[in-house]
């Protein structure tokens, strides 16, 4: 049986990447393809927008009937936009992939609540391999306490975020190895005279640039030696491969908020 699966953002670079992969699937079908009111491409339908055969769906505004008959909907969009579509899909009882980033405290409660009826999969970065390395990284922090972490990272010049979800993601875990609070102990900005480095802490630079679609270096500094884990994104199919995963994943999961981690197997 195929899984129904609808694409939030579909007429953009990560919305028509992920039809064109739902296309080519042999076990997802596109159950929907949303856009916000006023979008050049309402109408159009998405597969032609994705570089693929017409699918015969089209892109809407009127999220309700889409989700209501779907089993999954992929979310690269807006913090606002996210947590409306989190509580469409607890009403429809499907599975929720949010790969937005820059949600704020509030939306995330909502979207945990939501996820009281809704299995939800959010994540900074759907890729596997970061995932991965944010595995590696919280097992790195709990084996060396005493190594300071520096979290560098650079992106598209277009990005309107920063620190980025992926950086957020992996200071995330730097400090759950160290069994801190990341809210505590991160420090985002160094400017004029600092004073020495505070122990403990976990430092994030934002670099922005060209089309770079990310890199991310974790660095462990201890004395007279470092370790420096880097993850660099050639191409955002990395991402939609993530997501996909993920909806497949959580397809007959009870109700519940989960990470990339879980899909992965990697949760302690």
């Amino acid at each position: 049986m195929s899984i129904r699966v609808v694409v939030a953002g579909a007429g953009g670079r990560m919305g028509k990447t992920l039809v064109k992969m739902i296309a080519g699937s042999r076990d997802l079908v596109l159950g929907g393809a949303l856009e916000h009111a006023g979008h050049p491409d309402l109408g159009a339908d998405a597969g032609t927008l994705a570089g693929v055969k017409p699918l015969g769906v089209t892109l809407t505004e009127d999220a309700l009937p889409v989700i209501a008959n779907a089993d999954a909907i992929i979310d690269f969009t807006t913090p606002k936009v996210s947590v409306e579509l989190a509580g469409l899909a607890a009403q429809a009882r499907i599975v929720d992939v949010i790969g937005t980033t820059g949600c704020s405290a509030d939306d995330d409660a909502k979207i945990r609540a939501a996820a009281r009826h809704a299995v939800i999969v959010k994540s900074g970065n759907m890729s596997l391999g970061v995932n991965m390395l944010a595995a590696l990284v919280k097992k790195t922090a709990k084996a060396l306490p005493g190594f300071d972490i520096e979290i560098v990272e650079m992106h598209h010049r277009m990005k309107v975020d920063a620190p980025s979800g992926t950086a957020l993601l992996l200071g995330q875990a730097a400090a759950a190895g160290s069994n801190v609070s990341l809210e505590e102990k991160a420090v985002r900005a160094r400017d004029g005279h600092t004073g020495a480095r505070e122990r403990g802490t976990i430092g994030f630079a934002a670099l922005r640039g060209g089309t770079v679609v990310g890199e991310h270096d974790v660095i462990f500094a201890g004395d007279n030696e470092r370790i420096v884990f880097k993850h660099v994104a050639e191409d955002r199919s990395i991402f939609a491969t993530g997501a996909l995963a993920a909806a497949r994943w959580g397809h007959g999961k009870k109700p519940g908020l989960y990470t990339m981690a879980d899909v992965l197997g990697l949760s302690d």
